[in-house]
């Protein structure tokens, strides 16, 4: 296509091209951004450096390929956090004073030898446990206790209570007590009971001739949705004013007690009156003409720059009061369940940005079940080593596996079905259309000279993709009905069992009506996980991305290019840039590439060592004792008396 063109003139072409695709976002992009980099209006912290490339045969090719160095950074980050962990407890509590500005609390050293014991890694690495608490610093202890006690007459809240060194789990209904609790309830509970003795002794007679402290309630949120959004102005208000305001932020959350919004409001309506005045999302028009340039946006989603743009993290610093057009891609927005828009003490799974609930480990998570737990033999009641299910890792499949049901957000309002995560994924990988994917790719394969071609994403779906719905959920909010959803996603009438999933090298794992619960069955797999998720839990200062998982955009895009990187290109992809590998015989024709293998099963292995060393039920009962103990210093109406010193 160069033939007829001089040499000045395709140089000037070329650089034109260049420039395009530089500002339509950085097509070739390498280098991590940090966390303080991080502009709130980008959809996903992603490679920024422009990679440089030369011409090769008429062709344009890349000298460098970022994965390489996303993986090498992630690694040596992991490593420095692993080895800065304290040594001592006097390390420890001179580590906590220097994060927190504050001595750690009450119990901290039988906390410490609790950790030690169980050789839990992560030993100052609790900055969520202090993001979580810090509104509820705020207020004083007989606040806090207080608010606790309300919280737990809410609707789908249960209360986990440790009296007289017992832990018990209780749901209130108009004033009545019941054993009926949810499985989150119960899951805490479980996690609780390891060391409930101590938590309860140090309430009750504490040491030092520490005043007695009350009994501590924990309101446990029954959803698997975030609960908590509190407005702006609320936030703001004085301690005095809000201690006034008692009787109607009573009379407010009284009106919660019918579960679902039914037709009064949304979630969205009580998110963006959490951003500061003057966002973007506070202000109704300007929400309108954002969304209207915004559908440019993600009809670009096919574009290049999209291709090759590589998150290094989740998005799960992504600022909605900027950029409010997007919430219309997440369907917890969308959830039928009501808010609570007051600070309450609401323990959570997870939260999305924006939340202000108490993260807890989940109990999908702590607990040992057939459709949640790697290895888990459901006759004989007793956990394995390895899934009976499990695949040697030159057994599995190439392509990229997902099942699930047609969950994903809510209806209130309905209609916004097609925008959910999930839906988004499945139509993305059912896509049998003739629009072009950019793909970059090792030609010669196995080598490090990088060549891209546009690929039709109907052959690509074809040659990589295992992705479908195995339940078909809420069709009647979605745009068109039930024929319109099974008509633009594909169908698995015959579902799978967790186990199908070690079938596969790549699993993908995304957010359901709330977080995923199958993620920690999913890394113990040896399959490498590609994770997209706006939830934030227990263990996100505990994962490496690009170490122990795939961290994904929340548009899909460059799961394409992250496919041919460690499977190498596909026929169609070689077809479509009549690559040097056509060209060999075809015993030499092999497009995988090995060195991409090696650094996938690199990230299956560390994210299954991940699972067993940092993931295990202890790692979450010590979150949990370190929660409690600072929940326990906070309720306690003599603070400083209930925190320790060497």
């Amino acid at each position: 296509m160069y033939d007829g063109l001089s040499g000045q003139k395709r140089g000037l072409l070329f650089f034109a091209a260049v420039v395009i695709v530089f500002m339509q976002g950085g097509l070739w992009s390498a280098r991590r951004r940090t966390v303080d980099n991080f502009p709130d209006d980008a959809l996903v912290a992603s490679t920024s450096r422009y990679l440089s490339f030369a011409w090769s045969n008429s062709r344009p090719t890349i000298k460098e390929h970022p994965i390489p160095g996303l993986m090498a950074e992630a690694e040596k980050a992991f490593r420095e956090k692993l080895s800065r962990q304290s040594k001592t407890l006097e390390d420890a509590v001179a580590e906590y004073q220097r994060r927190y500005g504050r001595k750690p609390p009450r119990g901290f050293d039988d906390w410490w030898r609790f950790a030690r014991e169980n050789d839990v890694l992560m030993i100052d690495e609790y900055d969520n446990i202090d993001e979580d608490l810090a509104p509820f610093w705020e207020i004083t202890g007989e606040q806090l206790r207080w608010r606790a006690s309300v919280a737990g007459h809410l609707p789908f809240v249960d209360v986990v209570r440790v009296r007289s060194g017992e832990a018990t789990a209780v749901n209130i209904l108009d004033g009545e007590e019941s054993e009926d609790v949810s499985a989150r309830a119960k899951g805490f509970l479980s996690a609780l009971k390891g060391f409930q003795h101590k938590v309860s002794a140090r309430l009750q007679s504490g040491v030092c001739h520490a005043p007695r402290l009350p009994d501590l309630e924990f309101p446990i949120n029954g959803m698997a949705e975030s609960r908590v959004l509190v407005p702006w102005e609320r936030r703001i208000q004085s301690n005095a004013t809000l201690h006034s305001n008692v009787d109607a932020i009573i009379e407010e959350l009284s009106g919660t007690r019918d579960p679902d919004w039914r037709g009064e409001g949304n979630v969205w309506e009580a998110f963006r009156r959490t951003c500061e005045p003057g966002t973007a999302a506070r202000q109704l028009f300007s929400s309108f003409r954002a969304l209207q340039s915004s559908v440019n946006q993600t009809s670009r989603l096919t574009a290049a720059s999209d291709d090759f743009t590589f998150a290094w993290t989740t998005a799960g610093n992504y600022s909605f009061c900027s950029n409010p057009w997007a919430h219309y891609n997440q369907g917890h927005f969308f959830s039928d369940w009501r808010t609570i828009g007051a600070v309450f003490p609401i323990f959570s799974p997870a939260k999305a940005s924006g939340y202000l609930d108490i993260r807890i480990p989940s109990h999908y998570y702590y607990a040992q079940t057939r459709r949640y737990t790697y290895g888990w033999d459901s006759v004989n009641l007793q956990l394995k080593d390895v899934d009976d299910m499990e695949t040697p890792w030159e057994e599995k499949s190439d392509k990229i596996f997902w099942r699930g049901a047609s969950t994903g957000g809510g209806s209130s309002p309905p209609g916004f079905a097609a925008q959910y995560q999930r839906h988004r994924f499945v139509r993305l990988a059912s896509d049998q259309s003739s629009v072009n994917r950019t793909i970059v790719f090792a030609d010669p394969p196995g080598s490090t000279n990088y060549i891209y071609a546009d690929v039709h994403a109907g052959a690509l779906n074809n040659e990589i993709m295992d992705v479908a719905f195995v339940k078909v959920i809420g069709s009647e909010n979605y745009p068109g009905g039930h024929d319109a959803m099974v008509r633009f996603h594909r169908i698995d009438d015959n579902g799978v069992n967790l186990g199908d999933h070690w079938k596969h090298k790549y699993i993908v794992d995304l957010d359901g009506m709330g977080y995923s619960g199958r993620f920690f069955s999913f890394m113990e797999s040896d399959s490498a996980v590609l994770k997209a998720t706006v939830y934030r839990e227990f263990f996100s200062d505990w994962l490496q991305p690009w170490l122990h998982y795939i961290p994904l955009s929340q548009s899909y895009a460059e799961i394409y290019n992250i496919h041919a990187f460690f499977s190498g290109a596909t026929d169609a992809t070689l077809r479509a840039a009549n690559a040097t590998a056509l060209t060999l015989p075809a015993e030499h024709r092999a497009t995988k590439s090995v060195d991409g293998d090696r650094r996938l099963r690199r990230i299956a292995r560390a994210g299954k060592q991940w699972k067993r060393t940092l993931g295990r039920r202890v790692d979450m009962e010590a979150y949990i004792y370190r929660l409690c103990l600072e929940y326990a210093r906070l309720a306690s109406d003599d603070r400083d008396a209930m925190s320790f010193s060497i």
